[in-house]
């Protein structure tokens, strides 16, 4: 069997996921939705050090947005704990390979504790040159234009100033390239106001792969996808 390097073209610089189906997981196996969490959050880690190995140079995962406040309290405190758990544990493992954390979204609304863990995994690797993982958590692409924009004119930037270049360095993804592809499982088909300025010329990838059980063998289905696509960037 020819190995992926084999069968791809090309890989994408930046891959960004929305990890979607780890309550429905959950439900389909009698188990709590939390259950459904715990399992999504590990596979985080697994599918992060394959893209890593495969010298993939950004990964962004959608973890907590700005609209899942709506949530049972049960539920986002259970999930609060599950991702502090698992960056206490993960990031000195992460780190030992070389990959970096970034956060991205409003952090100071998140409990002190958890802001703590994040802040100490993001200042423990911040010299790490492998791959970027950002983790977007109390994220949503409405509120980083929103803080993006507030910025700018806290800053007094004189309108004709702006350009789509500072304009990016001011999202919380400045510095870091355009998202090359997208990948959300759970067989939803939409953004659901994830990185909607960095996806313009996205390729997506859509599976009905509940998150949890997403492995390998399915990330190299959407990356062979994306290098058999030709991307045109609005040329002809």
């Amino acid at each position: 069997m020819k190995s992926l390097k084999q069968q791809v073209k090309r890989l994408p610089v930046h891959v960004a996921i929305v990890p979607d189906g780890n309550g429905r997981w959950a439900e389909k196996r009698g188990l709590p939705r939390l259950a459904g969490h715990q399992a999504g959050v590990k596979k985080m880690r697994a599918l992060t050090e394959y893209l890593n190995d495969l010298k993939i140079k950004y990964v962004t995962l959608y973890g907590f947005s700005t609209e899942n406040w709506g949530r049972p309290g049960d539920e986002i405190e259970g999930l609060f704990r599950i991702l502090k758990e698992r960056i206490d544990q993960d990031i000195p493992k992460l780190h030992k390979k070389g990959i970096r954390v970034r956060h991205l979204g409003r952090l100071g609304e998140l409990p002190d504790w958890l802001q703590s863990s994040i802040r100490h995994a993001v200042e423990h690797t911040k010299d790490n040159t492998g791959l970027t993982l950002s983790l977007a958590f109390n994220y949503g692409g409405h509120v980083e234009i929103i803080d993006a924009i507030r910025r700018i004119i806290a800053e007094g930037i004189p309108p004709e100033k702006i350009d789509e270049k500072l304009f990016s360095d001011y999202l919380y993804t400045a510095g870091m390239p355009y998202v090359d592809l997208l990948i959300r499982t759970g067989d939803e088909w939409r953004l659901s106001n994830f990185l909607l300025w960095q996806t313009a010329y996205s390729e997506y990838y859509f599976t009905d792969v509940l998150w949890p059980d997403f492995n390998k063998e399915d990330m190299d289905k959407a990356l062979i996808a994306y290098s058999q696509r030709e991307r045109r960037f609005g040329a002809l």
